[in-house]
Formats: structure tokens, C-alpha cells, sequence
């Protein structure tokens, strides 16, 4: 989706009386929100939903000694399904600052459950499990940037 089409659809939404919009094209989709005058923003208004593409299954340990490790900051991480960041941005562990964090290290997630979301230019990027099972590590800070293709969570 363009930004000529994103921009209209925020035009739509502020002539109108609708207090959300979601736009669906293929695969992608926009969902804007708006904020009532006087309320306290939300991180996740306006939102647009990524959707993650699933990873490739982790290489066996013989084709890793012969491949470079990806970077991860030094850290060893567990072994397990790793989902990385599709974006640079400043990662957001709950929806605001008050409210509970979406995942726990130990608690059981399903493809698709929100995990955290992602800031980047002003839009707040819902980021997903793109595979069932357990949180088995949380290695991004809340409120902190996090590059592109950067390990975010590891689900086993």
C-alpha cells in the first residue's frame, strides 16, 4: 500500500465520525485510530499491521561452524525459534506505559498472538508469533531501538 493511499485513508478518517479504520489489501493492512481530543495517546494509535514472514527453519549445528554467527550483540542465544525484528525502530513491550507487557519469557504463545510492537516513523508496527510454543527469551528492552533483522524473541 502506498502512501498517497495511507495519507487519503487519514483524510477519510478525520472528516468523518468513525473512531477507527482498517483497510485490508491482500496481505497487507492499515488500521488507523483515532485519539479523542484531551485523552492521552496510546502507543498503538495510529497502528499499522506487519505481517511477519515466517523464518526458515534454524540450520543444523554443521552448516553453522562453516557460516558466519548473525550478530546479536555478543549475547548466546537459547536454542529455539528466533524471531527478529522486520524493521528499525524503538521496540515497545505493552501497549502503553501502564498497561501489562504482551508476553512473559515462560508463557505459551500461538502464530499470531502480538508479542510487542515496533516505532518507526510515527507508525506503531504490531509485531507477531510466527510460531506456536513457549517464550523461552525476551531480548529486547522495552522503549529501546532495535535494528533491522535484530533477535527480538525466542519461542520454543
Amino acid at each position: 500500500m502506498d502512501l498517497r493511499k495511507i495519507k487519503k485513508l487519514i483524510d477519510i478518517l478525520e472528516e468523518s465520525n468513525l473512531a477507527e479504520l482498517e483497510i485490508k489489501e491482500g496481505e497487507e493492512s492499515v488500521r488507523l485510530s483515532r485519539v479523542p481530543k484531551g485523552a492521552a495517546i496510546a502507543p498503538v494509535a495510529p497502528a499499522t499491521h506487519v505481517q511477519v514472514p515466517a523464518a526458515a527453519p534454524a540450520p543444523d549445528p554443521a552448516a553453522s561452524a562453516s557460516a558466519p554467527a548473525p550478530a546479536t550483540g555478543g549475547k548466546e542465544l537459547p536454542p529455539g525459534h528466533v524471531l527478529r525484528s522486520p524493521m528499525v525502530g524503538t521496540f515497545y513491550a505493552s501497549p502503553n506505559p501502564g498497561a501489562p507487557v504482551f508476553v512473559k519469557v515462560g508463557q505459551a504463545v500461538k502464530v499470531g498472538d502480538t508479542l510487542g510492537i515496533i516505532e518507526a516513523m510515527k507508525m506503531f508496527n504490531q509485531i507477531e508469533a510466527d510460531a506456536a510454543g513457549t517464550v523461552l527469551a525476551v531480548l529486547a528492552t522495552s522503549g529501546q531501538p532495535v535494528e533491522f533483522d535484530e533477535p527480538l524473541f525466542v519461542i520454543g
